[in-house]
């Protein structure tokens, strides 16, 4: 008969076999980190050679003990799947933020208060160039690598309804992510089930099938209502120390990302996330729409008096036109714009097209350069809109789509702006057909979920370079 310590050794043998080839790979990978940080610290003494000649190997023992309380938290990022820029930045800023707050605090509390700030400021400007660039080669690399089929996770899927097979198809779509799925378990095979291939059998199996398979994770797609099954599962992975995922049935018509909370002790999904509903959110929102609007505006009279003369000498009527088009929350609001067409009783109710009649020529310079757009950071400044958001439309075009389009008045969730996710993805100007439409709110609630103060930036930059290239969809 085996002891319980042969079993634990036989088991902790297994664990480490699985797992030291991944464990390794990413080690690896956190200790170019760490000299990154060396290297960039290295240069920095080297252009203020008074720094090493004051205080030694001391700066240098100190700069490397403050990686260690954020060390996990910098080396995180090699185990991300799925990497965005925003989140890049976002990790990169807190990595670069909690290592000098830990560095700048041992060196006071060392009494070396002497280095000048300049140095600091090298150092962690160069840290966040060169981080920012080796995470972004580094993902690059490893997803590649994990496309060869190496340092991939041993997954296993508990369940065989809709949900476990979208679920293995997600894991499929990109080889990056380094799943292989060895099986699926479950009390019964329905006859639909898609992968029998991979069927195991029943869950009373898998707990054997985990330890003579290495597994490393399991996926639970079962309802949760099971009692029974989730305490086996949750049982077999706390006894074999295999991480537990639990993946809810949500429908495949919510495929949005979602936000967790919580009623007393009780999980809540929020179908719809919106970063801008917390209120500091919104505060970093608005500062910047306030800052940006109004350093343009002290200046706008060096573009709007040419644009204002030109707009005169072109045509008669009013140099700005006003039109009321729905705001945040369905709410009307006056939009200012640099008047580009002939004055006509239709500007209310006809889309401008790209070979428009009513249009002047200075007016399709205007739209096609987005320059007929600048009067509206009046009404970013008064706060009727934002430098990014969905782009506001006309009252008939509101009362005509939101008929037409189930998810059309999502898109007032936050304040219109002057340009917009689907702008720069190519969904502006004229929509001749539904799908036009669909495809320019699917990306402004897109926006809405996926907010943050790094993709505004984005955007804004994207809008320049676009202005430039004078858009074929700007008319």
């Amino acid at each position: 008969m085996t002891s319980g310590f042969d079993q634990y050794a036989s088991l902790g043998s297994a664990m480490i076999k699985k797992n030291n080839h991944s464990r390794y790979f990413h080690r690896a990978l956190t200790l170019v980190d760490f000299v990154i940080l060396n290297v960039v610290f290295f240069v920095v003494v080297m252009l203020n050679p008074n720094v090493e000649e004051i205080h030694g190997r001391l700066v240098w023992l100190l700069l490397n003990l403050a990686y260690v309380p954020v060390g996990r938290h910098i080396g995180r990022i090699h185990k991300i799947r799925a990497m965005q820029m925003d989140r890049l930045w976002l990790s990169v800023f807190q990595a670069v933020g909690s290592h000098a707050l830990a560095f700048i605090f041992l060196l006071y509390l060392m009494g070396l208060d002497s280095i000048p700030w300049q140095v600091f400021g090298e150092f962690y400007i160069g840290a966040t160039a060169m981080l920012t660039l080796w995470w972004l080669g580094s993902h690059y690399l490893l997803k590649n690598y994990r496309r060869g089929g190496r340092s991939y996770t041993r997954v296993v899927i508990v369940g065989c309804g809709p949900t476990a097979e979208r679920l293995l198809s997600e894991m499929k779509a990109d080889p990056g992510f380094g799943y292989r799925c060895q099986g699926f378990f479950d009390i019964y095979c329905p006859p639909g089930f898609r992968h029998k291939d991979l069927y195991s059998g029943n869950i009373g199996d898998l707990e054997k099938f985990v330890l003579d398979n290495s597994t490393d994770e399991i996926f639970y797609t079962i309802s949760g209502e099971n009692r029974e099954a989730v305490q086996l599962i949750l049982g077999i992975c706390e006894s074999r120390m295999v991480k537990f995922h639990y993946v809810p049935q949500i429908s495949p018509f919510l495929t949005r990302k979602f936000r967790l909370d919580s009623i007393g002790q009780m999980p809540v999904l929020e179908v719809r996330n919106n970063p801008l509903e917390r209120g500091v959110n919104r505060a970093l929102k608005r500062g910047f729409d306030i800052l940006f609007s109004g350093a343009f505006l002290l200046v706008s009279p060096l573009i709007f008096i040419p644009i204002a003369i030109a707009i005169k000498i072109s045509s008669p009527g009013p140099v700005f036109f006003k039109q009321i088009r729905t705001g945040y929350k369905g709410r009307d609001f006056l939009c200012w714009k640099f008047r580009t067409m002939k004055v006509n009783a239709q500007a209310d109710t006809l889309q401008a097209s790209k070979n428009d009649p009513r249009k002047t020529r200075l007016g399709d310079f205007l739209r096609r350069t987005s320059l007929d757009e600048l009067p509206q950071f009046i009404n970013v400044f008064k706060g009727d809109m934002s430098v990014v958001g969905p782009r506001p439309h006309m009252l008939k075009h509101t009362e005509d789509y939101r008929r037409l389009i189930g998810k059309y008045m999502v898109r007032h969730l936050i304040k219109p702006g002057i340009t917009g996710w689907a702008q720069v993805r190519g969904y502006r100007g004229q929509t001749e057909e539904l799908w036009q439409m669909e495809k320019r709110i699917e990306h402004d609630i897109w926006y809405i979920e996926h907010w943050s103060f790094l993709f505004d930036l984005k955007i804004i930059v994207s809008t320049v370079i676009n202005a430039f290239r004078s858009e074929e969809k700007a008319f």
